[in-house]
């Protein structure tokens, strides 16, 4: 039980694709460079295939076992884009981009994938289609949603799917997954609250704006407490308030901007009502106005059981069944991994990154030495999934 050795005689070369694409970070679907990149090693590899431009800019490469018995396909994705996040750390390959950086680790989930696809091209002991899933825009892109539109699983024949993702905070070398939701659903919501302007020193003229938004600020909040069942998991959060510019006057309107999230469409769905009549009947209640607009919205992360177990038991494989944790509570961040999961059945794991800063924080690094462990499980689905008959 342990990574493959011959994954980790290169885990250096792993470590240098990665500061590469450490120092150039690119956003949403704005990733010519890194798909470029991706797909010259790729095709350096020996891939059967590389096909570009697949939702806008992803990169799928296709890799044929030397088995001959089977056309199954096993999906594999990672993610490339970057976020728009200053980075405060003097590392010998921080970012050259300045307001940009790797700070979720997708550098490090491109590299891993790269690993097991230079392995697999190498060795080819499997007996079906390895599918290596390069994907733009997954910080609020809906770069998923994106290749599945664009054909991707027909295209190239995907029966199923895996994803993954790291976790600071988390052990080197431990892995964790659960059947069923793991990641939730997120929607983002925009509230205009619109008022009747005036002087502040004569409000009974006016009808404010800012009044009636802190109202429905502290009345969203009862969402979670009083409109969602207790041993079911939401959040409401406001993030964000525009209102006026001077002391004195009152504003004709007010935005709020935030997130609801869930873990369940039914929660989602009654989540989505309770906003919608909060805005409504709070601002007629002070002669306002109110109105809602939802976007950026990614549905829940949900495994199969079946590939949930399969996964879990070729992490096993890697790392021991003390290192994986098979019900390890959701997330309410969210994934738009989602729309591969809702076309395809498959599963999205954790993996450990070690002691380090959070992610989408600005000291934020992925940990080079998690990257044998991701490649080898990578690697270790393909083989195990699609076995060499005799």
């Amino acid at each position: 039980m342990s990574v493959i050795d011959r994954i980790a005689a290169f885990a250096d070369e792993i470590a240098a694709w990665r500061h590469d694409l450490h120092a150039h970070p690119e956003l949403l679907y704005d990733v010519e460079r890194t798909a470029g990149f991706v797909a010259d090693k790729l095709r350096a590899f020996g891939c059967d295939a590389v096909a570009t431009g697949i939702g806008r800019t992803g990169v799928v490469g296709v890799i044929r076992g030397r088995g001959h018995a089977s056309n199954r396909a096993i999906g594999l994705r990672a993610d490339m884009d970057a976020l728009p996040i200053q980075e405060v750390r003097d590392l010998a390959y921080r970012s050259t981009v300045p307001g940009r950086m790797h700070a979720c680790g997708h550098d490090g989930h491109t590299a891993m994938l790269l690993g097991a696809a230079k392995y697999l091209a190498e060795t080819r002991d499997f007996d079906g289609t390895a599918v290596l899933i390069f994907q733009p825009a997954e910080e609020g892109g809906g770069g998923g949603e994106a290749m599945v539109k664009d054909g991707l699983m027909e295209r190239f024949g995907v029966e199923s799917v895996y994803g993954l993702h790291n976790i600071p905070g988390m052990a080197l070398g431990r892995f964790a997954i659960r059947s069923g939701p793991i990641m939730a659903s997120t929607d983002r919501f925009t509230i205009t609250i619109r008022g009747k302007g005036g002087h502040a020193a004569i409000p009974q003229l006016a009808v404010d704006s800012v009044l009636v938004a802190s109202h429905v600020i502290v009345a969203l909040q009862s969402i979670v407490a009083r409109s969602v069942d207790p041993l079911q998991s939401a959040v409401v959060s406001v993030c964000a308030l525009e209102a006026g510019e001077a002391f004195n006057v009152l504003p004709d309107s007010v935005t709020l901007r935030g997130t609801m999230r869930a873990l369940s469409q039914a929660v989602r769905d009654a989540m989505k009502a309770r906003i919608d009549a909060i805005v409504g009947h709070v601002a007629d209640g002070f002669g306002a106005h109110g109105a809602i607009a939802y976007s950026g919205s990614y549905p829940v992360t949900e495994n199969h059981p079946a590939e949930a177990r399969f996964m879990a038991d070729v992490a096993t494989e890697i790392v021991g069944e003390a290192a994986v944790d098979r019900d390890v509570a959701p997330l309410m961040a969210a994934e738009d991994f989602s729309y591969m999961l809702a076309h395809r059945p498959g599963a999205y794991i954790f993996m450990g990154n070690g002691d380090s800063a959070g992610l989408h924080h600005p000291e934020y690094d992925f940990n080079d030495a998690a990257a044998p462990y991701g490649a080898s499980l990578w690697a270790r689905l393909i083989e195990t999934g699609l076995p060499l008959s005799g």
